[in-house]
C-alpha cells in the first residue's frame, strides 16, 4: 500500500502508469471533468470501458428540488489557479472547453457508461479500479472527484489529500465491492444519455437567444425563486387581443407588461420614456388591462391636454381605439383643491375620489412638491394623497412625466411616495436595498450637491452615475420604466415602426426689435429697472405703528423660517419684471398688452387714493396660474400663494400715502414713456415679425422633404399667438393658399370654415397622416399648413407630418424646446429630415444669461417642504454656466432631453425588461437543466453595436462587492472590442445587458454562416487564443476599474473601502457565457 497526497507523489501520474492498453477502468467520484479527461487523453483513450458512478445524486435532479449536477465541466479560473502551474494556465489562457468536450464526447460514447447514485442518504466511498492483463490491477480510494485538482494537476483548497494505492491482490476486493454497487438497480440510475447530451450542450451551435436566455438565468435565478406569476399580467383575460394592444409599438408593449409587474408588486410606476416615445398609447395599453379586470381608473391630467384622454373614451369616429370600449374617468390636477363644481361634464361634489384601482397621472412632475407646510389650506399633491390614494379602496398609481427629476431628487421621491401612500414603511419592506428610501434620497442629494460643485470638466454624467449609491439604482429599477431615444432606436428592432428622422442644425436667427434699431432690448431693461412696481407692494408702505396688525394676518410660518408678505410682494415685483422681459423677448405685442394693462392699474391706484377717503383698498394681484398663458410660471418658482401670497386688503389710513403716491407717480412717468415708444412698433416695422414671414416663405417655396409645407410655431404666450395669426393667415392664404390654425388655452380657430374649431380636428387637418385624417374625416378635403400654438400642445401631441418648427421665443428653461421639438422629432417620421428654428433677442448669449439672472436672483422663494440647507431656490455661478452651454448647445444642435438635462438622466437604468423576458423564456425553454456554462453563439455586429465579444463573467468570492458598485454583482459584464479597447465597462452592465438583449433575441436558430467563420478562424476551436486573451484583457478591466472605485468611495457616503474587500485578481472569475460580435 502507498500513500499518494497530490504534493509529493501525484494521482495522475500514478494513473498513468496503472491505466494499460485495454484496461477495464471503474470510477466511483463525485463529479467528472473534461479537463481530466484531457490531462490523460492517451492513457484513457487506450482502455477498453469506463464505468464511471457519481457517488451523490446528479443528473437527477427531478427528483430533487434545485439539486445541481455534480458533473460538470470546470471552467476558466478555478480557485487553484492561485498557483496554477503550467499545464493549467496553457488551459486557462485558451477557450478549448468546446474542443475538449467535443472530443470528450466521441471517446464517451464509444467506451464509457455512467450511473448516478440515487438515494441522498447513503453516499458512496470515491474510488478508482483498472483491471489489467497479467493481474497488475490497481485500485485507488478516498478519491473525491475525477477533476485537475483531484489528480494533483493543480493545488486544491481544503483539508490534505490522502489517497490509499492498492496492488493485486488486495485491490481485488474493491473491484467486487464495486461490481456489486454497479448491478443495484435499487440505488444507481443509468445516465450515461444524460452525460451524452451534456456534452453534445457543450459543442453544440447555439441560438444566440439561448445564450441570452441562460445569461439572464444566471443573473436574475433570485428572481425566478420569487417569481409569482401573480405579479405578471394575466394573458387570459384577453387584454392581448384588444385594438390598443395591438396598436402598440414593441417597446410600448414592453412598457406595458413591466408597469404592470411593478403595480402588483409595488402598487406603483412612473413611467418616464423620453420625448415622443408615446406615453400616452403605454398608459392606455394598462388601462385597458385593469378595466378588463374590473378595476375603475381615473386620469388627472392639466386641464390643456384634456383632449388628448378624452377622445379615447367617447364613441366618436375620430377615436381609433373605440372598439376597445374606454371607461375611464379623466379629471384635472386643480380639481383636486376643489370641492364643487363641475369638471369635464362632473359634479366634482359627487366623486367618489376614494373608490378608484387604478389613477393615472399625466405630467407627475407637477406632483414633485409635497408642500408639508404649516399652512392649513391643503394643497394638490396633499389632496391627492388623502382622497384618491390614501382613502377608500387600494389604489395603484401609474405616473407620467418626460422630466420627473431635474436637480432636486426630493421630487422624484415625492412622486414615488403616491405610490407608497406617503409612508416609506409600506415600501422598505419590498426594496432590496441596505437603506430605507428616505436615507437613500438624502445620500443621494448629498452625492448631487458633491457633483454640482465640481468643475465642469469632471461634471459628466458618468461621474455622477458612479458617485450614485447602489440602492438608488435599486429603487428606480424598480418604481420606474425609463427608455431613451437613443435607447429605443439602438436596443429595439424597429423596422416595423419606421425610423427618426434626421436634425437639421438649428438655424438660430438674432432679431433686433426694429430694423434700424430705434428701440433695443438693452434700453427697455434699463427702463424696467428704473421701476418700483410699487402698485403690487401696498404693504411696503405701512405706518411703523400698523406693521404688526398686518404681519399677524398674512404672514406664514415655515421650516426654513419665516415668510412675510412684504417678501411675498417683492417677489411678485420681480416675477413682473420677468413677465415684462418674457413678453418683450416673445413679441412687442405682448410687452405692450402687459404695460397697458400696468398703466392702467397704476391709474386706478392713484385715483382711489385721491379720493381721500378712509376705505379698505383691494391690492392689484397679477394672476400667475398655470392655465393663464399671459404669464408663464415656472416650476421652481414653487406654489403660487407661497411664493406671491394672495390678494391683500388694507385701509388707507394705515398707509404712508404720501411716499406710495410719489412712487406711484414715478412709474407712471416711466410706463407711459415706454408705451410710447413701443406703441411706434406696429406690425410693418416689427423687424422680427418680418423676419418670421420671410422665413415661412423661403421653407414653402423651397421645402426640405418633398411638397411639404407644413410649419409649427411655439409661443409661451397666448397675446404672442394672436398677434403672429393676425398677420399671418390672411396673407399666406392669399398668396400660397396655405391655411392657418390657432390653438392656445382659451381659442381655437383656423382661417377656413369648412375646418371645425375643435382642438382634434384642427390637429387632424394639420397632421394628416400620423392623426389619421383620412379615416377620421374622410370627407374633409382641406388640409392646414400652419400652425400657430401655446404651449397648451407642446407635450402629448404627435404632429410629425411636419418637418419645420419654429420658437418664437427661446423658454429660459431649455428643455421646454426640445419638448415642443418632440412634437415632430418623432419616431416613424415620413421625413427625411426635420428643421428647428429658434429666434433669439439681439444680444449675447452672456447678457440673456445675466439678464435673467439679474433679475431672477433677488426673488426669495422659499420651498416650503425643504430643510433650511436648500430653501432658497437660486442658480449658483456653476448652475449659470451650465445653462449657459445648454443653451449654446441648442444653437449648434438638436440634442436629446436627457443629453440636456441638468444632472441626473433616469431614463436607461431600470432591468425590468430582463426579468420579463426571463419569465416569458420559461415559457419558450422550459427550465434549464444540466447546461455547461462557458456557452457561446455567435451574432451579427449593427452599426452601432460593434465586432467584439460580450463576456458574463461571476465573480466566485460572492461577499466582495466593493462598495456595492455593481449592480448585478457576483456576475460582470465586459464588451470588448477585436481591438481589445473596451467598448462598455462593467459597470455599465445594464447597456451591455441592452446590447445582449438587441444583438440576440429573436434569434431562435445558430447564424450558421457566421460560426463557420469562427470554426475556420479558431481552426475548429482548437485554436482559441485571440478569444481568450481578449477574456483576460476584459477580466484586467475590472480589476483596473475597482481599483479606481476605492479613490471615488472617498466621495461617497459610507467611507472608504476595506482592504479585505478586493478582489485578489484573475482567479476571482468564472465564465458563465459570451457572445461573439462579428
Amino acid at each position: 500500500m502507498r500513500l499518494i497526497d497530490n504534493i509529493n507523489i501525484r494521482l495522475a501520474d500514478e494513473l498513468k502508469v496503472g491505466i494499460q492498453k485495454k484496461s477495464k477502468l471503474a470510477i466511483a467520484a463525485s463529479s467528472f471533468s473534461i479537463y481530466a479527461f484531457e490531462a490523460l487523453r492517451k492513457e484513457l483513450e487506450s482502455v477498453d470501458e469506463l464505468r464511471f458512478i457519481f457517488t451523490s445524486p446528479t443528473f437527477l435532479q427531478e427528483n430533487f428540488k434545485r439539486e445541481f449536477p455534480k458533473f460538470y465541466i470546470p471552467h476558466l479560473f478555478k480557485e487553484a489557479d492561485l498557483c496554477g502551474g503550467e499545464f493549467e494556465l496553457r488551459l486557462r489562457n485558451q477557450l478549448t472547453q468546446r474542443a475538449i468536450a467535443k472530443e470528450c464526447s466521441k471517446w464517451v460514447k464509444a467506451k464509457a457508461k455512467f450511473k448516478s447514485n440515487k438515494n441522498l442518504e447513503f453516499q458512496l466511498q470515491g474510488m478508482v479500479h483498472t483491471q489489467n492483463e497479467n493481474q497488475q490491477d490497481v485500485a485507488w480510494t478516498n478519491v473525491q472527484g475525477f477533476t485537475q485538482p483531484d489528480l494533483g494537476l493543480v493545488p486544491k483548497k481544503g483539508f490534505p489529500t490522502m489517497i490509499q494505492e492498492l496492488e493485486f491482490p488486495n485491490s481485488q476486493a474493491y473491484l467486487e465491492y464495486f461490481n456489486q454497487i454497479w448491478e443495484n438497480e435499487e440505488y444507481l440510475e443509468d445516465v450515461s444519455q444524460k452525460v451524452q447530451h451534456y456534452f453534445e450542450k457543450a459543442f453544440q451551435e447555439n441560438n444566440p437567444e439561448f445564450i441570452y436566455f441562460i445569461t439572464l438565468y444566471n443573473i436574475f435565478n433570485e428572481f425566478i425563486d420569487d417569481l409569482n406569476f401573480d405579479n405578471l399580467p394575466d394573458d387570459k383575460i384577453g387584454f392581448k387581443d384588444t385594438e390598443i394592444w395591438n396598436r402598440l409599438f414593441n417597446f410600448q408593449k414592453d412598457a406595458v407588461v413591466g408597469a404592470i409587474n411593478k403595480f402588483e408588486k409595488y402598487k406603483g410606476c412612473i413611467l418616464a420614456d423620453s420625448v415622443g416615445l408615446g406615453k400616452t398609447f403605454s398608459a392606455l395599453g394598462i388601462i385597458k388591462y385593469y378595466e378588463m379586470r374590473n378595476k375603475d381608473v381615473l386620469v388627472l391630467c392639466p386641464k390643456k391636454l384634456e383632449d388628448n384622454w378624452n377622445t379615447f373614451r367617447h364613441n366618436d369616429k375620430n377615436n381609433i381605439l373605440a372598439k376597445d370600449r374606454f371607461n375611464y374617468d379623466v379629471l384635472f390636477h386643480t380639481d383636486l383643491s376643489r370641492e364643487t363644481g363641475m369638471s369635464n361634464g362632473r359634479n366634482l361634489a359627487n366623486v367618489n375620489w376614494g373608490n378608484y384601482g387604478l389613477v393615472v397621472i399625466d405630467e407627475s412632475h407637477n406632483f414633485r412638491n409635497a408642500g408639508l407646510t404649516f399652512s392649513d389650506k391643503e394643497n394638490r399633491y396633499q389632496a391627492l394623497l388623502r382622497k384618491v390614494i390614501q382613502e377608500g379602496i387600494e389604489t395603484k398609481v401609474l405616473m407620467l412625466s418626460a422630466t420627473p427629476v431635474n436637480n432636486r431628487f426630493n421630487d422624484l421621491k415625492n412622486q414615488l411616495a403616491l405610490a407608497y401612500k406617503g409612508d416609506a414603511e409600506n415600501i422598505n419592506g419590498k426594496l432590496d436595498t441596505n437603506f430605507g428610501i428616505d436615507t437613500v434620497f438624502k445620500k443621494t442629494q448629498s452625492a448631487f450637491n458633491t457633483w454640482s460643485k465640481m468643475d465642469l470638466t469632471e461634471r459628466t454624467a458618468e461621474k455622477l452615475l458612479d458617485m450614485l449609491d447602489f440602492d438608488f439604482f435599486e429603487i428606480l429599477d424598480s418604481l420606474t420604466i425609463a427608455r431613451s431615444r437613443k435607447h429605443i432606436t439602438s436596443y429595439y428592432d424597429t423596422s416595423d415602426i419606421g425610423k427618426f428622422p434626421e436634425r437639421n442644425k438649428p438655424l438660430s436667427l438674432r432679431c433686433a426689435l426694429t430694423q434700424n434699431n430705434a428701440l433695443t432690448y438693452e434700453h427697455i431693461a434699463t427702463q424696467l429697472d428704473l421701476m418700483n412696481l410699487s402698485v403690487y407692494a401696498p404693504l411696503s408702505y405701512l405706518l411703523p405703528s400698523q406693521k404688526q396688525k398686518y404681519a399677524d394676518v398674512y404672514d406664514k410660518q415655515t421650516k426654513g423660517g419665516r415668510l412675510t408678505q412684504t417678501d411675498r410682494e417683492g417677489n411678485l415685483k420681480i416675477l413682473m419684471r420677468i413677465n415684462l422681459l418674457k413678453r418683450l423677448e416673445s413679441s412687442v405685442d405682448s410687452f405692450r398688452i402687459t404695460l397697458s394693462g400696468i398703466l392702467e392699474q397704476i391709474k386706478s391706484t392713484l385715483k382711489f387714493l385721491e379720493k381721500g377717503n378712509n376705505e379698505e383698498w383691494s391690492g392689484t394681484h397679477y394672476s400667475a396660474e398655470e392655465n393663464n398663458e399671459n404669464f408663464d410660471w415656472e416650476a421652481q418658482w414653487g406654489d403660487e400663494e407661497n411664493t406671491i401670497g394672495r390678494k391683500v386688503k388694507v385701509h388707507l389710513n394705515d398707509l404712508d400715502k404720501i411716499r406710495w403716491k410719489e412712487d406711484l407717480n414715478n412709474d407712471l412717468e416711466v410706463f407711459s414713456n415706454l408705451f410710447k415708444e413701443v406703441e411706434q412698433v406696429f406690425p410693418a416695422k416689427d423687424f422680427k415679425l418680418q423676419t418670421l414671414l420671410s422665413e415661412m416663405e423661403n421653407k414653402i417655396e423651397k421645402p426640405f422633404n418633398t411638397n411639404n409645407k407644413k410649419i409649427i410655431i411655439f409661443t409661451a404666450f397666448a397675446d404672442t399667438a394672436e398677434y403672429l395669426y393676425e398677420n399671418i393667415h390672411k396673407h399666406f392664404k392669399e398668396k400660397y393658399q396655405s391655411n392657418t390654425a390657432l390653438i392656445t388655452g382659451s381659442r381655437r380657430t383656423s382661417s377656413t370654415k369648412n375646418i371645425p374649431s375643435d382642438l382634434n380636428t384642427l390637429l387632424t387637418c394639420f397632421s394628416p397622416l400620423s392623426k389619421s385624417k383620412e379615416l377620421l374625416f374622410p370627407n374633409l378635403k382641406e388640409e392646414i399648413d400652419i400652425l400657430i400654438a401655446t404651449d397648451c400642445i407642446s407635450e402629448g401631441q404627435n404632429l410629425q407630418d411636419a418637418d419645420y418648427l419654429i420658437n418664437y421665443d427661446i423658454h429660459w428653461n431649455p428643455v421646454r424646446i426640445i419638448q415642443r421639438f418632440g412634437r415632430i422629432d418623432r419616431i416613424g417620421s415620413k421625413n427625411d429630415t426635420i428643421t428647428l428654428v429658434n429666434f433669439w433677442p439681439d444680444i449675447t448669449l452672456d447678457s440673456y444669461i445675466n439678464l435673467k439672472q439679474k433679475v431672477e436672483d433677488k426673488m426669495l422663494i422659499t420651498d416650503l417642504s425643504a430643510t433650511a440647507d436648500d430653501n432658497i431656490l437660486s442658480e449658483n455661478q456653476k448652475e449659470l454656466e451650465y445653462r449657459k452651454l445648454q443653451l449654446q448647445k441648442l444653437q449648434d444642435e438638436v440634442t436629446d432631453l436627457e443629453d440636456l438635462r441638468e444632472g441626473i438622466d433616469i431614463t436607461d437604468l431600470g432591468l425590468n425588461d430582463f426579468r420579463i423576458d426571463l419569465s416569458n423564456f420559461f415559457k419558450t425553454y422550459g427550465e434549464l437543466k444540466d447546461i455547461p456554462e462557458g456557452l457561446h453563439a455567435v451574432v451579427q455586429s449593427t452599426e452601432t453595436l460593434k465586432p467584439g465579444v460580450i463576456y458574463v463573467l461571476k465573480n466566485i468570492n460572492s461577499e466582495v462587492n466593493i462598495n456595492k458598485l455593481n449592480r448585478l454583482h457576483p456576475y460582470y459584464l465586459v464588451y470588448i472590442g477585436e481591438d481589445g479597447k473596451l467598448i462598455q465597462r462593467h459597470v455599465d452592465s445594464k447597456k451591455t445587458l441592452d446590447a445582449m438583449r438587441a444583438l440576440a433575441k429573436g434569434k431562435t436558430e445558430p447564424l450558421m454562416d457566421l460560426c463557420k467563420n469562427v470554426e475556420q478562424e479558431t481552426d475548429d476551436y482548437h485554436n482559441m487564443k485571440k478569444y481568450s486573451d481578449l477574456l483576460r484583457t476584459s477580466i484586467s478591466t475590472i480589476l483596473d476599474v475597482e481599483e479606481e472605485k476605492e479613490v471615488l468611495s472617498l466621495l461617497k457616503a459610507g467611507g472608504t473601502i476595506s482592504s479585505k474587500n478586493q478582489f485578489k485578481g484573475m482567479e476571482d472569475f468564472k465564465l458563465i457565457s459570451f457572445l461573439i460580435v462579428k
